[in-house]
């Protein structure tokens, strides 16, 4: 079975995400440094095979105080754990359009299943450059505490400062390898 390999262009390619803050209002964020590798086959969705790396210390949340927070031991311990990854094991097309991967996603040493809902696949013969482009967006939520990421305090009004939910999005475009 042929399959195609291709590259992340990070500079064409967003992950963010967003989690609420105080219980009033979203705090997003995004990593500026991601790369990785897809293998994929439009006849066969279920051979698809996606490693993505995101150094943790590229956080950015336009706060330089907050994010220096998010990259100490109480978040991310980016200097402990510099790398966030993303390997899928199982990728099933949910219609024509849309994907289901489940993975793992390890943060701070710990690797839990995650299942992305990749939707907007898109693919041009070629770009300015005349390139081959893909391109998708994915959704996913995911559990902080799960990856021992617990750090929050108690609001005097009630509830916590900071959500466990972490909603993430990504944007991914990519170039052929």
């Amino acid at each position: 079975m042929k399959t195609n390999l291709w590259n992340i262009d990070s500079t064409h390619t967003t992950v963010g995400f967003g989690v609420r803050h105080v219980m009033v209002t979203t705090v997003r964020g995004v990593f500026e440094k991601v790369a990785g590798t897809v293998r994929y086959d439009e006849g066969a969705p279920e051979a698809t095979e996606i490693h993505v790396e995101i150094p943790v210390a590229s956080v950015s949340t336009r706060d330089p105080q907050r994010d220096g927070h998010l990259r100490s031991a109480d978040f991310f311990d980016a200097e402990r754990h510099p790398l966030m990854t993303f390997d899928s094991t199982k990728v099933r097309a949910t219609d024509p359009e849309a994907l289901e991967v489940t993975g793992n996603l390890t943060l701070r040493g710990v690797t839990r299943e995650v299942v992305l809902t990749v939707r907007d696949l898109a693919k041009v013969p070629g770009d300015f450059n005349g390139n081959p482009r893909r391109g998708a967006s994915a959704t996913a939520t995911v559990k902080r505490s799960e990856f021992g990421i617990v750090f929050n305090k108690v609001l005097e009004a009630g509830g916590v400062a900071i959500a466990d939910e972490v909603s993430l999005r990504l944007d991914i475009s990519l170039v052929r390898a």
